[in-house]
């Protein structure tokens, strides 16, 4: 028997490839707005990320998340996006 192979996503920051379910996803609704998906499940283009914060200041420093939304993301968004990707629930 088989087993099946588990979806695999590369993060932007360091660039390693992990498991979709250890990666936190960053989305672009249609509508254009850029928000944290903890479920995986939003509509609209994603993008990943480990749950570290030397990634998330990677993908700042290099712009790695204006290329993958092939938009530019202004400092608010990814002030917003500090605080929600620290923010314990």
């Amino acid at each position: 028997m088989q087993t099946r192979k588990k979806p695999e996503r590369q993060c932007i920051g360091c660039r390693e490839i992990r498991e979709k379910k250890q990666l936190i996803r960053i989305v672009r609704t249609p509508e254009g707005q850029i928000a944290l998906d903890r479920t995986g499940r939003m509509n609209g283009r994603g993008a990943y990320l480990c749950d570290k914060e030397e990634c998330l200041q990677r993908a700042r420093k290099s712009g790695a998340l204006g290329r993958s939304f092939k938009a530019a993301i202004p400092d608010e968004i990814y002030d917003e996006l500090e605080r929600q990707f620290y923010d314990t629930e």
